[in-house]
């Protein structure tokens, strides 16, 4: 039985089409789709996209693909969608890593003295070190999901065949620590993301505590071993905040990329406010909603 059914009973009497693990793996494979559209025009500002930049564009495109293809697949043969399942989350980890080591050396300073090769300011002004860890978060949130936990709650997951690994705690309050960190980092790029324009619009501290809100409650609800309805209700209440802070936030985006005749001008939405950023925070909400789900198999 998932939180949900904590707070609405009859839920828990209802079966749905796809499983909390599918629901994840649907996601994940929607997260990579779109995060090769947006690693493409976010490379689009330098004018020259290099070839280093084109693995990202090319990896997040692919691997969505092959996971909506291997969710087919998992209805005949699921050992053969596990493991193109586990290629492509561990690829995506690698990859996550690798942008974010490419970003940092770019936001530093390798001859300059100690203590001053990296700074805040640089990391403002850089490439976002943190943004490329979004391949890793969604890595790591799809491994979990295609191992199948047995029996549900335990922490026990079937790798392959005979083989088991037991976690520390069940695989939903590892969801739930997944969705804390996923908002943390996506809260940490709005705020140097906002940092460049130096907070002047009073909107932009919106995110920022909905992000901090966010990052905590998720954990505070891993913490608990028995949530109670109230606890549920203040998580819920969270995540459709995330959701609507991104949609709001995307339209905002969209209206300042905006010409002042409301003429869509291409060149402004490369290199003005990026418009799929904010929907991050909408992302991290539905991520969190679905954790909510019963982990029982169909």
């Amino acid at each position: 039985m998932g939180h949900i059914a904590t707070l609405f009973p009859a839920i828990s009497r209802r079966r749905l089409p796809l499983s909390r693990d599918q629901l994840m793996l649907l996601l994940a494979a929607i997260n990579l789709l779109f995060l090769g559209l947006d690693t493409y025009l976010a490379h689009l500002v330098s004018g020259t996209i290099v070839l280093r930049e084109t693995i990202p564009i090319y990896f997040g495109v692919i691997a969505g693909v092959i996971l909506l293809l291997a969710g087919l697949i998992a209805l005949r043969n699921r050992r053969l969608a596990v493991i193109l399942g586990s290629i492509v989350f561990v690829s995506s980890i690698l990859v996550g890593l690798l942008g974010a080591y490419f970003h940092i050396i770019r936001a530093s300073l390798p001859h300059a003295p100690i203590g001053s090769r990296i700074s805040v300011s640089l990391l403002i002004w850089a490439p976002p070190v943190i943004a490329p860890l979004t391949f890793s978060l969604v890595g790591l949130w799809g491994m979990s999901a295609a191992l199948v936990e047995e029996p549900a709650g335990s922490g026990i997951l079937r790798i392959l065949g005979k083989y088991r690994i037991r976690l520390p705690y069940s695989k939903t309050r590892a969801y739930l620590m997944m969705v804390s960190l996923g908002i943390l980092a996506t809260l940490l790029s709005s705020v140097l993301d906002h940092a460049r324009d130096e907070f002047r619009n009073p909107w932009v501290w919106v995110p920022m505590i909905a992000g901090v809100f966010g990052t905590v409650v998720p954990a505070g609800l891993a913490a608990i071993q028995k949530p109670t309805r109230m606890d549920v209700t203040i998580y819920i209440f969270t995540m459709l905040l995330l959701i609507v802070v991104g949609v709001v936030g995307a339209v905002l985006h969209v209206q300042v990329d905006l010409a002042s005749q409301q003429v869509i001008v291409v060149e402004r939405f490369i290199r003005g406010a990026p418009f799929l950023a904010p929907l991050l925070f909408a992302n991290m909400g539905m991520f969190g909603l679905i954790v909510l789900v019963s982990p029982e198999e169909g």
